[in-house]
């Protein structure tokens, strides 16, 4: 392994949330990037409005590890479901259209571990490309989803998009908000 790739001492203080964007009823608030560890790993905290879900999606070139922190999360991925609370883990693997959401009455959080590292930046990215929609500067799509520019972006990080038959069961059940993108 070269000097250049080694991981380097990455300290993020208790509560330090300098580094972060915002995403309509979820964030993403950057703990360790791909840059601090030639690229294996990055890891993330989410917070979760209630009644927020992510859009379903589908990752071609990472896996997602998830520990709830705070409140009760939702995952969906393919066929598996399950809620969790603080202390609960699971994988979310390339290659599952998968979805999290706040399953409950308080806001939730959460550590993402995903690898390889890289990902993360589609967040800071997602975030400036949501600003841009919100302020008209896209054209007129009504949803982020129709804009050439969200789908050069999902397809710059492998990702694909869907409306999966079960999404609408989870909405309901859990009385949430659409995705917001």
């Amino acid at each position: 392994m070269g000097e250049e790739n080694r991981t380097k001492v990455a300290v993020v203080q208790p509560g330090d949330e300098s580094d972060q964007v915002a995403l309509p009823g979820f964030g993403a608030v950057f703990k360790l990037t791909h840059e601090n560890n030639g690229g294996e790993v990055a890891i993330l905290e989410h917070p979760f409005a209630v009644g927020s879900i992510t859009a379903p999606h589908r990752h071609t070139r990472e896996d997602e590890h998830s520990i709830v922190l705070a409140g009760q999360i939702g995952f969906r991925s393919d066929d598996a479901e399950v809620v969790l609370g603080p202390g609960g883990f699971i994988t979310k693997p390339r290659g599952e259209m998968h979805a999290m959401w706040n399953a409950g009455t308080t806001p939730g959080r959460i550590v993402e571990v995903i690898t390889p590292g890289g990902f993360e930046t589609y967040f800071r990215e997602l975030s400036d490309l949501l600003l841009a929609h919100t302020e008209g500067t896209l054209g007129d799509a009504k949803n982020l989803h129709e804009t050439d520019e969200f789908a050069r972006l999902a397809t710059k990080y492998g990702l694909t998009y869907g409306t999966p038959d079960w999404l609408d069961d989870v909405v309901r059940r859990y009385d949430l908000d659409a995705p917001s993108h």
